[in-house]
């Protein structure tokens, strides 16, 4: 059993509390109403509180398979938890002020927060693909079919990291060329795409280490973590479609 850090402790607290904050504003949604869709509504909060809160929890734990330096790991989540916590804070904020919290270029201070959530996301970026990349350089640890699951979840991060890099990209496009309802509508394709890639990292090498709490043979569950990975590759391929056919 792998002893846990503080910095890990330290993310797992961090991202829990982002996914109560997720889910108190489901509760602030259910009394104050409003839409659920659109660039204003009390969707963002909750899910970029849950998703953000999850996806935290779930790189602290899953890059402690990763043979990487201990300090450069500890230093690398720390910047992650952080950002995570701003983007989240971004997105809250303005939710609370009833302006859209991406592409916002309408006053000086929205836009000030619209670029820090884009330079956020950039940062994410690079952190994630350089833990993307340590998984691909030395084989991950961990019970039988944990590489596989590993790898292929940073793979998929990887997608979900292009797509969420387009739809930026484009509303900003749109932002500038002064199409700025356009602009907040314009991220609706991808967003099937980026969601559903972003989990692989997590539901993957869970099941990797669920299946390693069972009498099965190695080799049975390291099938069972390439056919779940196989399945999940399909289902990004097939959001990816209908990304192209929608976009």
């Amino acid at each position: 059993m792998k002893i846990p850090r503080a910095v890990d402790r330290l993310c797992h607290a961090t991202g829990l509390l982002l996914v109560l904050s997720g889910l108190a504003h489901l509760v602030v949604f259910a009394v104050d109403g409003g839409p659920w869709d659109g660039p204003v509504s009390w969707r963002k909060p909750v899910t970029f509180g849950l998703s953000f809160g999850v996806t935290l929890i779930a790189i602290a734990w899953v890059t402690s398979y990763l043979r990487v330096d201990a300090r450069l790991r500890s230093v690398l989540l720390l910047v992650f938890a952080a950002d995570c916590v701003v983007e989240v804070g971004g997105i809250t904020l303005q939710a609370w002020r009833r302006v859209p919290s991406h592409l916002n270029m309408e006053t000086p201070f929205d836009t000030a927060v619209s670029m820090t959530l884009a330079v956020g996301g950039g940062v994410l970026v690079v952190l994630l693909t350089v833990f993307a990349v340590q998984a691909f350089r030395h084989r991950p640890t961990g019970p039988a079919g944990m590489a596989l699951a590993v790898r292929s979840g940073f793979a998929l991060l990887m997608v979900a990291l292009a797509s969420g890099a387009a739809m930026i990209a484009r509303g900003v496009v749109l932002t500038r060329t002064g199409h700025q309802e356009a602009a907040y509508h314009s991220t609706a394709p991808l967003k099937p795409l980026h969601g559903v890639s972003l989990h692989a990292v997590l539901v993957l090498p869970l099941l990797a280490w669920l299946l390693s709490r069972t009498p099965w043979s190695a080799r049975a569950r390291r099938r069972i973590v390439a056919a779940a990975a196989g399945c999940y590759t399909a289902a990004v391929a097939a959001a990816g479609l209908w990304a192209m056919l929608t976009y």
